[in-house]
């Protein structure tokens, strides 16, 4: 028998960056948050991230993600925050609002700590929502939808405020497009 949707463990991860490059920027911060296919939430966590370089570091856009200098200085190093992150990933699916962004940043970081993340089958919100609106008259923003569904986002471009957002918002998605086994979820293949 097909296993249902509602017993599914889904981690929804949010990563913020110092800037969009994978190649060039670096992860600051990781909020994860661990539901049921139901949404109920099973674990949440989010940490900073201390830059591997303490002399020299730009944390990007302080504007947007709000993470100043002063605040990854004494945060766990990479290594840490992505054993932790490793094992909340552990039995579940992960999940991210542009699903793409988020693993590039925690593949690169991973590989270089030697850290393996389990994220096999991904989903990706962003393009669960669009896949809803072919004719895309709406927007699909993090924060168009939890206004759409009636989710309050309390913090944007905050790692664990948007992780709990997007966890939010996931219910909804998965109940939209019909979805009662796991069979039935898409596996995000990559744009390229």
């Amino acid at each position: 028998m097909p296993e249902l949707v509602s017993a599914q463990r889904f981690a929804v991860v949010d990563v913020e960056t110092s800037g969009l490059s994978e190649k060039r920027h670096h992860v600051l911060q990781v909020g994860v948050v661990v539901v049921d296919g139901a949404g109920a939430v099973l674990d949440r966590w989010s940490s900073l991230v201390a830059p591997r370089s303490r002399w020299w570091f730009r944390v990007g856009p302080t504007e947007l993600h709000g993470i100043h200098r002063r605040d990854v200085r004494s945060a766990p190093p990479a290594a840490e925050v992505l054993a932790r992150l490793a094992e909340l990933l552990q039995g579940t699916r992960f999940v991210a609002h542009n699903a793409e962004f988020d693993m590039a940043f925690l593949k690169k970081a991973a590989s270089s700590n030697g850290i393996t993340l389990a994220m096999d089958q991904p989903l990706c919100t962003l393009r669960l929502s669009r896949q809803l609106d072919p004719e895309r008259q709406l927007s699909h923003r993090l924060g168009d939808m939890c206004a759409r569904y009636d989710i309050h986002l309390t913090r944007p471009h905050d790692a664990l405020a948007d992780a709990d957002a997007t966890a939010a918002v996931l219910p909804h998605l998965l109940r939209a497009h019909g979805f009662e086994t796991v069979d039935q979820l898409p596996v995000l293949t990559p744009r390229r």
